[in-house]
């Protein structure tokens, strides 16, 4: 979800589901201890329970990111092994460190020893030629004995040579048994199960065998979805009951974004799917792919968009 699952998108989806934990994008140690902490780690209030997404190695630095999550707010720290793109290959973070078990064990304990909040891995079932159910276990059990006690589970290998990021997000098999089988082997963990979940009632069937399901692209592209998680997961009331209610809860925000400098654009992006499958859909993208990226796009390109919706959806004589 790196570019994707920023602090706009995350107050968007929280409009749709209360209860739902939220992860931010990756951000790399280098980032935060280099670069601009505050508007990497800075979060709307909104938006809790919210996770902080890690890429690193080096246990001393993540330990240090670590000890921010917490100071910030954070619910949880996340520690990314999963991610197979070459810019994380070269940084030694990412899906490349299911190859280091030990020290991702090691990362774990030093940041669980900076903070107070729990510890989180996301990973893959395997990379390259150390894909046997073996190795998958031995990663999980290691790691374990480091600290972690929740595994976020991409129930798919990823090649690191000759596939692309996308392409490791579509071609490697996905395969959910193991990670059942993770779950009965390691009872103890939190086993949360990820990778081509696209529909409420698969993550309902995911959970008579896993403890959780994190969805992701599919969040993204139909973010409708995510209205009836509440309900549907949770056993409690939805808290919106249209996407008309969706943008006259998200106006609010904008206003104040753009008073405080944010471009249209920035925050439009992640809602272009709101619509999706309904009347006025691509008239809703295409006003706001056309005119929210201008220098003077305020409110109103917003709110032109969503009248495009209401009318196209009116109904003759009413």
């Amino acid at each position: 979800m790196m570019d994707w699952s920023d602090r706009h998108c995350r107050f968007f989806w929280r409009l749709l589901t209360r209860r739902a934990l939220l992860y931010t994008e990756m951000v790399t140690t280098g980032a935060l201890i280099h670069g601009e902490r505050e508007r990497f780690l800075n979060f709307n209030p909104e938006e809790h329970p919210v996770a902080l997404q890690l890429g690193g190695s080096d246990p001393a630095e993540l330990a240090r990111c670590a000890r921010w999550a917490g100071d910030w707010g954070y619910d949880e720290v996340n520690l990314n092994c999963g991610c197979p793109s070459d810019r994380v290959q070269s940084g030694m973070f990412g899906a490349c460190l299911m190859a280091q078990p030990a020290l991702v064990a090691d990362c774990v304990r030093a940041m669980r020893e900076a903070c107070d909040i729990p510890v989180t891995v996301k990973h893959r079932i395997g990379i390259d030629d150390l894909d046997s159910w073996q190795h998958f276990v031995d990663f999980v059990g290691t790691v374990a004995e480091g600290g972690c006690e929740t595994f976020i589970v991409h129930a798919r290998k990823a090649w690191l040579q000759g596939l692309s990021p996308k392409e490791n997000r579509e071609i490697p098999p996905l395969n959910y048994a193991w990670v059942y089988e993770l779950k009965q082997l390691f009872p103890q963990l939190e086993i949360i199960i990820n990778g081509g979940i696209q529909r409420l009632d698969e993550c309902q069937a995911h959970l008579q065998h896993v403890d959780g399901v994190m969805i992701g692209r599919e969040a993204y592209q139909n973010p409708w979805m995510l209205a009836d998680v509440d309900a549907r997961l949770f056993g409690e009331a939805n808290p919106v009951d249209s996407r008309d209610q969706v943008i006259e809860r998200l106006l609010p925000y904008v206003e104040k974004q753009l008073a405080q400098g944010s471009k249209l654009n920035h925050i439009s992006r992640h809602i272009l799917g709101l619509f999706q499958g309904v009347p006025g859909a691509r008239k809703f993208r295409r006003h706001l792919s056309e005119n929210a990226w201008r220098s003077d796009a305020g409110l109103h390109v917003l709110e032109n968009a969503w009248r495009e919706t209401q009318v196209v959806g009116a109904v003759p004589g009413n």
